[in-house]
């Protein structure tokens, strides 16, 4: 497992389609998979009325999650920040007009996650290696 710098963090984010929102209301956590964009040290994500919105509307602090992986390697990122729906018309209308649903549904709510906190590992995938057998007397 190799960590990766909040550069390679971002950038390995970017290249993905679809992460994982998480958030917790009333102790229960709860993770939903959403397509997303990232501009700087934000991400975006278009919404419904429902479970996610009223979700960072209760819980404005949430995690965002995204991966991949091959037969040999994969990578995971998380970022950490505070969401808040948009309210100003022009940016809505930008970020709608860059990120499109991918389920045939309206979703006229767009998200926005301040990210303060990003990190990311590397993962090389191989066979368990033996456990260590202790020698002391």
């Amino acid at each position: 497992m190799t960590r990766l710098t909040a550069d390679e963090s971002w950038q390995l984010l970017r290249s993905s389609p679809v992460g994982r929102l998480a958030t917790v209301v009333n102790r229960q956590p709860d993770i939903f998979v959403v397509n997303f964009l990232v501009e700087d040290s934000t991400v975006f994500f278009r919404t419904a009325e429902g479970s996610k919105l009223l979700q960072v509307t209760v819980n404005a602090r949430v995690a965002f999650q995204a991966d991949d992986w091959t037969a040999a390697s994969g990578w995971s990122v998380v970022a950490k920040g505070a969401a808040a729906e948009i309210d100003d018309a022009d940016e809505r209308d930008r970020i709608e007009r860059l990120l499109h649903p991918w389920v045939a549904t309206v979703k006229t709510r767009v998200i926005r996650i301040d990210v303060d906190e990003i990190e990311g590992r590397r993962f090389v995938f191989g066979d368990e290696p033996e456990p260590e057998i202790s020698t002391a007397s």
